[in-house]
């Protein structure tokens, strides 16, 4: 096994692209000194997790996380994806109102759609799980996501331009607010309420400061794992990133990773056996950050989820970013952290800096912390057997706790790459 250690600087070029680094090591000796077996990206005796047992697992740690029975967890969990195509119909039915859309888990699990204006909408009942999840609506938002979101994309730059450590920015559908998570020090100099006007007035939306803290790490990084590994010609360091989800163009089967890692990688198992692995392409720009490694036999289309990689997911069906609501629990499993899981917090998220080859667009998801850690890089993010996303990069506190980190939706995987899914592989339409 490979092990983690000290931060260096991923190829120069794309370095400077997305401001990421790896992390990695030189470690030739970590690597098979001669040819060894070939490895299978999920080994063939590898238990595969039935649906059952996959939201029993994500359950167990809602369970815990909000000190409810296990029954009530998998209700939960069953209740959020047959949820989703009654909270798309309520998106549609009052886009031209629609502030948010949440979940909330306390006092009782319910969605709370959150309207401009102040005419009322009546509450309603989903029948979802075997039982019924209560609608709430709330009206007296001053701006729609759509005003927010267009904020974002029109006075980024001109909002940046405010603070020496530029800020991440994104839609909170919990209250109808541009949230700006701002560097405490940056706040502290300018003052929190001036800064806060300054920005309400060149966003002409609603604006709520979140201080991250004064030494917060706003570089939203998360470096490489392992477990796929290449060699920078660069620097002739050795570079590794966490795999996400199989993918196929239909002929050839590839596994995603982000795509800052080096171009030549091979996938090292569990024994330490390595399987070259072919480039077939990166994509990493305003929406995007994702990497096509592909592999010379068929991949089956399934995922680790647990930390000690034992049992293995299938794919049966993924979640739009436009689908998906703040309070979802999503699950990742990254080559540091392992498996955890957490919530959605905001789905409309632009991060700081220039990550993306530039600005970032506001596209990208965030899910809270406290489980993320460098390494986590490329890692799946899921609930159950349902994908959302691959982690592009994080937010830490001072003493390296995570704040949030943030995943690019499987909605923007490159063009002619589907997910691959269900027991034989057959490609999401």
């Amino acid at each position: 096994m490979i092990p983690r250690v000290a931060l260096v600087r991923a190829r120069p070029v794309l370095a400077a692209l997305f401001a990421i680094a790896a992390a990695f090591a030189p470690a030739a000796a970590q690597l098979p000194a001669a040819p060894a077996p070939q490895a299978q990206l999920v080994p063939a005796a590898a238990p595969v997790q039935t649906g059952a047992s996959a939201l029993a697992q994500d359950a167990a740690v809602y369970a815990a996380q909000n000190h409810v029975s296990l029954d009530e967890a998998a209700y939960r969990l069953r209740a959020q994806e047959e949820t989703v195509a009654a909270t798309d119909r309520l998106q549609l039915l009052y886009k031209d109102r629609l502030a948010g859309i949440a979940i909330e888990h306390h006092p009782e699990y319910r969605i709370v759609v959150l309207l401009t204006g102040t005419q009322p909408v009546e509450d309603e009942a989903i029948v979802a799980g075997g039982r019924t999840v209560p609608v709430t609506f709330h009206t007296g938002a001053v701006a729609t996501r759509r005003q927010i979101v267009a904020a974002i994309t029109r006075h980024q730059a001109e909002i940046r331009a405010l603070v020496p450590h530029p800020p991440g920015m994104g839609a909170d559908p919990r209250t109808g607010e541009l949230v700006v998570m701002v560097n405490g020090a940056d706040a502290d100099r300018l003052g929190a309420g001036t800064l806060k006007n300054r920005i309400a007035a060149i966003a002409g939306v609603p604006v709520r400061l979140r201080l991250l803290g004064r030494d917060a790490d706003m570089s939203m990084d998360v470096g490489g794992g392992s477990r796929v590994v290449g060699v920078n010609p660069a620097d002739g360091r050795y570079y590794a990133c966490t795999t996400g989800f199989v993918v196929t163009d239909g002929a050839r089967s590839g596994i995603v990773t982000a795509a800052h890692c080096p171009d030549s990688m091979s996938y090292v198992d569990r024994e330490r056996h390595a399987t070259p692995l072919d480039f077939a392409g990166q994509w990493g720009w305003g929406y995007q950050d994702v990497q096509v490694m592909v592999s010379p036999e068929p991949l089956r289309p399934l995922f680790y989820a647990d930390t000690a990689k034992t049992e293995a997911r299938p794919v049966t069906r993924w979640r739009n970013r436009t689908s998906t609501r703040a309070g979802d629990v999503v699950c990742h499993r990254g080559e540091t952290t392992g498996y955890s899981c957490s919530q959605v917090e905001l789905v409309d998220f632009a991060p700081a800096g220039d990550l993306c080859g530039g600005a970032c667009q506001p596209t990208w998801v965030t899910a809270t912390g406290p489980t993320c850690k460098g390494g986590d890089s490329g890692a799946p993010v899921f609930n159950g057997t349902v994908a959302f996303g691959i982690v592009k990069g994080a937010s830490y506190r001072g003493d390296g706790g995570c704040i949030f980190y943030y995943y690019m939706s499987t909605d923007y995987l490159p063009p002619g790459w589907l997910l691959a899914y269900g027991a034989d592989g057959v490609t999401a339409p």
